[in-house]
């Protein structure tokens, strides 16, 4: 599938995320950071295959748009997505959930964080081995 070095990426890796809330090796790439004008943070995010952060909300809600390879998107409570390229999800505020790369494929998607200024994200406890290998097509 997709390797580490993605030579059609839109944007660079950015610096490596430090792995206190993330299983595996991510990078970011803030694009937009956060100001009082727009109230709107934007990372490009760039997961190796079979990176996923832990469980987590956001005050404001999150919108990902899907730019290449192949990811998960899970709600608490819900069975996994699938995510693939040109592939948008809309988080509603506080709704508990994870994403990040499937097994076989690096995955890379733009997170914006709109309402920031209501804080950052509530990260809670990582995505096990379980429930990260569920996914069922």
């Amino acid at each position: 599938m997709n390797t580490t070095e993605n030579q059609n990426a839109i944007f660079t890796k950015g610096e490596k995320v430090p792995s206190e809330y993330f299983t595996g090796t991510a990078w970011l790439n803030m694009l937009v950071s956060n100001n009082s004008v727009f109230n709107t943070t934007v990372g490009n995010v760039v997961f190796e295959p079979g990176c996923r952060n832990n469980w987590h909300s956001h005050k404001g809600g999150q919108i990902l748009i899907c730019t290449d390879g192949e990811g998960y998107y899970q709600e608490k409570g819900k069975p996994i997505q699938l995510l693939r390229k040109g592939d948008v999800v809309q988080i509603l505020p506080n709704l508990i959930h994870w994403h990040g790369a499937t097994p076989d494929s690096e995955f890379t998607h733009i997170a914006i964080g709109p309402n920031s200024q209501l804080g950052a994200a509530d990260w809670v406890e990582p995505v096990t081995d379980e429930e990260y290998n569920s996914y069922q097509p």
